[in-house]
C-alpha cells in the first residue's frame, strides 16, 4: 500500500496524472456529443450553447484560479487577439466539430482532430518561409496515410458514403481552425500564462456562441429538451472543457509542453476505447491499423507547445 501510495505521488508531483487527466477529459467530449444527439432531436448550434454557456462560469472559475500569475495588463491588440483566438479556438473549431458528428463515428473524429499538430507545423513553415524537413513531410504521410486507412471504416456507398464525406470535411475544418488558435497562442501564453488565456478565449468564445444562439435560435425552446441533453452538456462543459484545461496547465507546469503533448497522444486510443463501450461502435482493423499509424506519425513530429 505504501509502494502504491508513493508511486500515486510521483506521479500526481511530476504531472503525469493531471496529463493522463486532461486527455482523458478531452477524449470524452466527442462521446457526449454523440450521447446528446441520440438522447433527443437537438442541432449542433443548441447543443454547443449549452455546453458553452454552462462553461462559462468555469472559464471564470480559471481566471480566478490564474490570479496573481501573468498579470500583464491587456492592451488593445491583446483583446482583439484574444477576441480572435476565442473565435477560432473553442467557437468556430468547436461548432465545426459539433456539425462533422452528426454524421461519422467518435472515433473517426479524434483521429482526424489529431492531425492538427501537422497543420501547425504547415502554418509555422509559411510563417518562417521554411519548408517543412524531410522528418516532418515523413510523419505527416504516415498521419495522413493512418486517416486514409481509418477512412475506410465509416465510408459506405450511396448517401451514407456522402454523409462521411461532409462529417469528415466539418472536422477537417475543426482541426484547421484549431490549429490556428494553436498557433495564435505563442506570444499571448507567454505574457498571460496558460491558465489566464484559456479562461479569456474560452469566455470570449462562450460568449460569440450564445450570441449566435441567440441570434439564430428560439430560446424558448431550451426549456422542452429532456434532461439527459441537460446532463451531457454538463458533463462537457466541465469533465471535457473546464477540467480538462486546468489540468492542462497543471502538466505544463510541472512537466513541460513537450511531454505533456507527447501523453496527449492517448487521446485518441481514448476515445475508440470509450466510443466501443458506451456508444457500442464497432472497432476494426482498419480503425486499428489507421490509429497506430496517426501515433506514430505524430510520435516522430518535434512538439508543438500547448495553449
Amino acid at each position: 500500500m505504501n509502494a502504491l501510495s508513493l508511486h500515486y505521488r510521483l506521479w500526481l508531483n511530476d504531472g503525469r496524472l493531471f496529463a493522463v487527466l486532461s486527455a482523458a477529459g478531452f477524449s470524452l467530449k466527442a462521446i457526449f456529443v454523440k450521447l446528446a444527439y441520440a438522447a433527443a432531436p437537438v442541432d449542433a448550434i443548441t447543443l454547443l450553447a449549452m455546453r458553452m454557456g454552462l462553461a462559462l462560469p468555469l472559464f471564470a472559475w480559471l481566471l480566478w484560479l490564474s490570479r496573481g500569475t501573468g498579470n500583464a495588463p491587456l492592451g488593445g491588440m491583446d483583446v482583439l487577439r484574444i477576441l480572435l483566438l476565442g473565435m477560432l479556438g473553442y467557437y468556430l473549431s468547436s461548432l465545426f466539430d459539433f456539425y462533422g458528428l452528426e454524421s461519422i463515428s467518435a472515433g473517426l473524429e479524434r483521429l482526424i482532430l489529431f492531425s492538427y499538430p501537422t497543420l501547425v507545423l504547415l502554418f509555422q513553415a509559411v510563417a518562417l518561409r521554411e519548408p517543412p524537413s524531410r522528418r516532418t513531410l515523413l510523419a505527416m504521410g504516415l498521419c495522413y496515410a493512418g486517416l486514409g486507412i481509418a477512412f475506410v471504416h465509416d465510408l459506405h456507398l450511396g448517401d451514407a458514403g456522402t454523409q462521411v464525406l461532409q462529417g469528415a470535411a466539418w472536422v477537417f475544418a475543426s482541426a484547421v481552425t484549431y490549429a490556428l488558435y494553436y498557433f495564435g497562442t505563442g506570444r499571448m501564453v507567454q505574457r498571460l500564462g496558460s491558465m489566464r488565456l484559456a479562461g479569456l478565449a474560452g469566455g470570449a468564445s462562450a460568449l460569440m456562441v450564445l450570441a449566435h444562439y441567440g441570434l439564430s435560435r428560439d430560446v424558448t425552446q431550451l426549456a422542452s429538451l429532456p434532461g439527459q441533453v441537460w446532463l451531457y452538456a454538463a458533463l462537457m462543459a466541465l469533465l471535457s472543457t473546464a477540467l480538462p484545461i486546468y489540468w492542462m496547465a497543471l502538466a505544463v507546469q510541472r512537466m513541460g509542453a513537450a511531454h505533456t503533448a507527447a501523453i496527449g497522444n492517448l487521446g485518441p486510443v481514448l476515445t475508440i476505447l470509450a466510443s466501443w463501450a458506451l456508444l457500442g461502435e464497432v472497432v476494426s482493423l482498419y480503425q486499428m491499423a489507421g490509429l497506430a499509424l496517426v501515433l506514430f506519425g505524430v510520435s516522430r513530429l518535434r512538439p508543438t507547445k500547448s495553449p
